[in-house]
């Protein structure tokens, strides 16, 4: 392993660094859209739109998939196409507390499908990090739980985001398993680029099954420049942004940085609710961030250069 081979793979942690934040960003937007939008058509329009920025990237590396490409592109895009359509609906059903907790389930969900499809090692240490990032995520939701008035109420709501959670995990080992039998792209770009356009087929065809897409003509300004944010920045750039750590990264170590995500949050509620900090939110801020430090210093010591 070669110094520059080191400096590659902490850029891919630099990257999912961003993602994390941009996902953080994406969930405050997400709750201004209106209940009576059809969630799969608006799944569907934010992974066109996303394709559609990432077109001249791709244009510059294209790559043409395979048969097994193909099928592999078509479940990729509807395991994080299920996650989004679900997000949409469940923003107006499933309180923000709840959605929180299940969510903490992502990474350890990845890596257990990880290994049941040998693309995760056993490594006692990527367990430890990811069970302590979910004790300080749940300590996130807790000191959220003190603040407002949300309450636990398990339900078919939250039975169908756990659900998407699920499909969430998936989509990092599905692509993990594609790029080690050499069915994927090798380049990052195209796998985000196949994999959106496999997601928006996938989803535009469920809503033409289980939804009107009349209902998208009523959509206001506002909220199509937030499906515009949401493809352009929340999804393009995160889907390239996650396939480019894939090559080199876990997929429990890429779905860790899912932990972040309700710190980020946080943090845009502080700043818009000053009066909300307190003491409650530093223990799981801390240990959070123990975790993520503990998962970089644990992956860069396990790939460190090798010194003659």
């Amino acid at each position: 392993m070669t110094v520059r081979s080191s400096s590659v793979r902490l850029r891919a942690h630099a990257g999912m660094l961003l993602w994390a934040l941009l996902v953080g960003l994406s969930f405050p937007a997400v709750g201004l859209l209106g209940q009576q939008l059809p969630p799969l058509w608006l799944t569907a329009l934010r992974f066109t739109i996303a394709a559609l920025a990432l077109l001249p990237l791709y244009l510059r590396q294209p790559g043409w998939p395979s048969a097994r490409g193909w099928l592999l592109y078509l479940l990729m895009g509807a395991s994080l196409g299920g996650f989004f359509a679900i997000m949409f609906w469940a923003a107006h059903r499933v309180s923000s507390l709840s959605m929180a907790v299940l969510f903490v389930s992502v990474p350890l969900l990845a890596y257990g499908l990880g290994r049941g499809f040998g693309v995760e090692r056993p490594v006692p240490a990527l367990l430890g990090c990811l069970l302590l990032g979910a004790v300080g995520a749940l300590g996130l939701a807790w000191a959220e739980h003190r603040s407002s008035d949300q309450l636990l109420q398990p339900g078919m709501g939250e039975a169908l985001f756990f659900l998407g959670c699920l499909c969430s995990a998936l989509y990092p080992v599905l692509s993990k398993w594609g790029l080690a039998r050499g069915w994927l792209e090798q380049a990052s770009v195209p796998r985000a680029f196949w994999s959106l356009l496999g997601g928006a087929a996938i989803t535009a065809g469920l809503g033409l099954l289980l939804e009107t897409p009349e209902n998208l003509l009523g959509m206001s300004q506002r909220e199509w420049l937030v499906v515009v944010y949401l493809g352009i920045l929340s999804t393009s750039a995160t889907f390239w942004l996650q396939q480019h750590a894939t090559r080199l990264l876990s997929p429990g170590g890429i779905a860790a940085y899912g932990y972040l995500v309700p710190f980020v949050a946080m943090l845009v509620m502080f700043f818009r609710q000053p009066e909300a900090i307190g003491w409650a939110w530093l223990p799981g801020s801390l240990l959070v961030l123990l975790a993520m430090g503990l998962l970089l210093r644990e992956d860069l010591h396990a790939h460190a250069p090798l010194h003659k």
